[in-house]
Order: structure tokens, then C-alpha cells, then sequence
């Protein structure tokens, strides 16, 4: 079920009347949870609650043995919930790329290998969460659950269940095990919330999505400009969708009582890859952090394996996004433009918010949000395209086409994106670029939700799908 469809539209009032009356029964309410989320990712295909309801099982079950100190099968149970859950992930989403390759390598038929398996929406993300509470129930941070009914919630929790953020048990989980509170104020910000992730999804991702893909498809008649242009809009069709749905999900959640963590801020206005890295899909990049890169030793055994675990977790990023080379070149690219300030000591280096108090930023910080702006742009340029040759006949084109395609200029789409940054840029200390609240106008602050409400209705194409339900 999408958020930008109707059937979401009737689906999420009934959940929420219905949740709040079972607010005096918490198992009750949690059961009713993990059924509307079943409705909601049985939308798709019913056949892939098999998957998700094995995953939250598995995990369920492994996390009774490891909380057990006494048990010697702790790791054993560590490991086999670990495998499991990356096994079925390998299959899904791996074995068709790597048995493809493999079959190119020694010349054998690929048709006689392959086995084109549909990718369940969402397995990415639900298969990590699951994970990371097996991994700090064993490290000791988390007391293992025995309610399976709120575990289940956990893991299936509609609102952010199908593309992040991921969210970790030690924060998730206790929320389902204790009695919700209707806060008034929290759901009013979390209905706001929503309406910006409609408007960054509908109105700005969806409307450059349709110039990007037109040049895309037959980029080889673009001109120069269109080419650069189509590459812009791209960055910011990426941001609008994934941001978009992390906005919507993190509001949604809030009708719920329930507190999700911040996925994205602001990360256009970052003054250097490292900082991008620190606000962009912020959820997953902290997962590798804690259970990838800090495990390997981090940057504390010497700069050569702090190289090494940088390149690991970049290609393993790049590899988590799909199963494309485009994805690993996408990560290594990153990697080598993170390289330079991790080894002068200066990936740490803008950790506060640009520009602190000031209305604008300085001359030499708007020239180092326009250079990262630009390098991301142009790594976006490697995970856009089908292959890395037409990401590099892409490029080539920039600097070699005379031709041009008939395309009307996105002056319109220009606009909303400019509306969007001004937003995000005098909130760029907040969760959200709709907060409002600082607003002292209360007739300024309705007519800012109906302009949004007007445009991503008028300006969207309806029922469009997200970008991240592919990965």
C-alpha cells in the first residue's frame, strides 16, 4: 500500500480511530498493530508476510537463547539468526546478479541459473532491524523480550516498515511494551510532518522524476545542458522521494504515540562528504557504523585498516542499495572522496549546523555546500544509470553533444525546489522544513498547508511508486 494512494487515505484514519479506542489494553492494541501492518505490506503481494513473519519469528526465538548467560548455544544462536536472515536476503536480492556473473565468466547459460525471484518490498530494511536486536541482545544492551506480540510490532510497524527509517530495538521496542498516551501536540506535528514528505514526494521528487527519465531514456539526443540539468534534478528527485517517505512515516508514527528516529537533515546544505554522510539516510548509516565499522576496528588500529574499514563500509552500502555494479562504483566513489578527510583528521570536522545563528551563510561555506552538492550530484550520476557505461557515456555527453531533445524547461519544478530548500534552510535546526510553529500568524501558517496541499495534488503524477521500495 502506498502513502500517496487513496486506499492509504481511508486505511490510516480507521487505524487510528480503532488504535486510540484499544488505548486501555496494550496487548490488544499491539495485536491490532501488527494485523494493520500486515494489511498494509500484504497490500502487495500476501505471499511475503511469509518473509516477514519467519524473519520476526527467528529473531524472536534466537533472542530468548542468546539472553540466556547460562545457555552455551549463545553464539550459536547469534550466528544462526545472522545467517538465516542474510541468506534469505542473498537470495532475493544477490543470487540473480552473482549467478549472471558467474555464468559470464565461464561462458555457461544464465537462463539455466537464474531464478527470478520477485524482491520483496521493504526486506532491506526490516531484515537489518531485525538484526540489530539480535546483535545487542548478545553485546548486552537489550534485554531479550518474551511479549511476541509487541516484538512482532517491532518489526512490522506499517508506518516505517517498507523503507526506514531503521529503527533499533533499544529505542523501538520498549515503546510497544509500555501504555501509548494520546499527546495532542505531538500528532499535530506529526500530521505537519506528513504534509511535508507529501509535498518533498509528490510535488518535488515526482516532477523532476519525469524530466530525469525522460532524458535518461534517450539521453544520447540531450544536449549538454539537459544532461547536467537531468543530473540535478535527479539529486534532488532522490532526496524528495526517500526524505519524503521518512517524513511522512516519522509523522504517521506520531498519530501513534510512538517517537521514530530522524532519517534525514538537511543534507544539501553539508559543507563536506563527511558531513553528507552524517545527514543523509542517517538510520543505515549508523547501522554500519555500529555493527559493521566500529566491530573492524574502526580508525582506532592505525590508518591503513581505518582505509580499510572505510572502503568496507562504502561498498557495503553500495551493495546494500541493489545488485548492480552501478551501486558498488557508487560506494567506492564515496569512499575515495572520504578518504582525504578521514586521513587529515578532518572528517569530524563540521558536526554543528551551517551557518548557526545567521540568516545566510558566509561565502566559504556556500561554496562548500555547492562543491559537495556537486560531487554527490555527480555520484547520483553512477546510481542512476543501468550500467556504468552509460554512466560514463553520460558524462561523456556533457562535453560532446551538439544535439538537443525537445523538452519544455522545468521552470515550474525549479520553483518548487527553491520553495523546498527555503523551507528546509530557516528549519534546518528542526526535525522538519514545516515547522511552523514559529510562525506567529495563524492565518500565514493555514494558507502555507493549503498552498502544499494544493500544489502536491495538482502537481504530481497520483500513486507514483517510491524509489527506495527497490532497495
Amino acid at each position: 500500500m502506498l502513502f500517496n494512494s487513496t486506499e492509504f487515505l481511508l486505511f490510516l484514519p480507521a487505524v487510528f480511530a480503532i488504535y486510540w479506542l484499544l488505548r486501555n489494553r496494550l496487548r490488544w492494541q499491539n495485536l491490532f498493530v501488527v494485523s494493520a501492518s500486515y494489511l498494509f505490506y500484504g497490500w502487495w503481494d500476501w505471499k511475503f508476510l511469509i518473509l516477514i513473519a519467519f524473519t520476526s519469528a527467528c529473531s524472536f526465538a534466537s533472542g530468548l537463547v542468546i539472553g540466556n548467560v547460562d545457555s552455551r548455544f549463545r553464539k550459536a544462536a547469534l550466528w544462526a539468526n545472522i545467517g538465516v536472515n542474510l541468506a534469505i536476503l542473498a537470495l532475493f536480492k544477490y543470487y540473480d546478479f552473482f549467478a549472471a556473473e558467474f555464468a559470464a565468466m565461464f561462458g555457461l547459460q544464465s537462463d539455466r541459473l537464474l531464478l527470478h525471484l520477485v524482491l520483496p518490498v521493504g526486506i532491506s530494511f526490516y531484515t537489518f532491524q531485525a538484526l540489530s536486536y539480535s546483535i545487542d541482545v548478545y553485546k548486552g544492551k537489550l534485554t531479550p523480550t518474551r511479549d511476541a506480540v509487541a516484538f512482532f510490532a517491532y518489526i512490522s510497524f506499517f508506518p516505517q516498515l517498507v523503507a526506514g527509517p531503521i529503527e533499533r530495538a533499544t529505542s523501538l521496542l520498549p515503546q510497544f511494551c509500555q501504555k501509548r498516551i494520546f499527546d495532542y501536540a505531538l500528532a499535530v506535528d506529526g500530521m505537519r510532518q506528513m504534509l511535508w514528505g507529501f509535498f518533498m514526494k509528490m510535488a518535488v521528487a515526482d516532477r523532476c522524476g519525469w524530466y530525469v527519465d525522460q532524458v535518461w531514456s534517450s539521453f544520447s539526443a540531450a544536449s549538454p545542458g539537459q544532461l547536467i540539468l537531468a543530473a540535478i534534478l535527479f539529486s534532488f528527485q532522490i532526496y524528495g522521494d526517500f526524505a519524503g517517505y521518512s517524513n511522512i512515516a516519522i509523522g504517521c508514527a506520531k498519530l501513534f504515540g510512538i517517537n521514530l528516529r530522524l532519517n534525514f537533515s538537511t543534507p544539501y546544505f553539508s559543507r563536506d562528504i563527511a558531513e553528507f554522510w552524517r545527514r543523509w539516510h542517517i538510520s543505515l548509516n549508523t547501522w554500519f557504523r555500529d555493527y559493521i565499522y566500529i566491530p573492524l576496528g574502526g580508525s582506532r588500529e592505525g590508518r591503513a585498516k581505518a582505509v580499510r574499514n572505510t572502503f568496507v563500509i562504502f561498498l557495503v552500502s553500495g551493495l546494500w542499495h541493489g545488485a548492480n555494479w552501478t551501486f558498488i562504483a557508487w560506494g567506492a566513489f564515496h569512499a575515495l572522496l572520504f578518504l582525504p578527510l578521514l586521513l587529515g583528521g578532518r572528517n569530524r570536522r563540521n558536526t554543528d549546523t551551517v551557518a548557526g545563528h545567521r540568516l545566510l551563510p558566509s561565502l566559504g561555506e556556500l561554496m562548500q555546500m555547492l562543491l559537495t552538492f556537486a560531487l554527490c550530484t555527480f555520484g547520483w550520476i553512477l546510481f542512476r544509470a543501468d550500467s556504468i557505461g552509460d554512466a560514463f557515456r553520460f558524462v561523456g555527453r556533457i562535453f560532446t553533444s551538439s544535439s538537443s531533445m525537445s523538452l519544455d524547461f522545468p521552470w515550474f519544478t525549479l520553483l518548487l525546489i527553491l520553495a523546498m530548500l527555503t523551507a528546509e534552510w530557516f528549519n534546518r535546526d528542526r526535525d522538519h522544513g514545516l515547522a511552523l510553529d514559529r510562525v506567529p500568524f495563524a492565518p500565514v501558517r493555514a494558507l502555507a498547508y493549503y498552498a502544499l496541499i494544493v500544489v502536491s495534488l495538482l502537481f504530481s503524477s497520483q500513486n507514483e511508486n517510491f524509489i527506495y521500495f527497490q532497495f
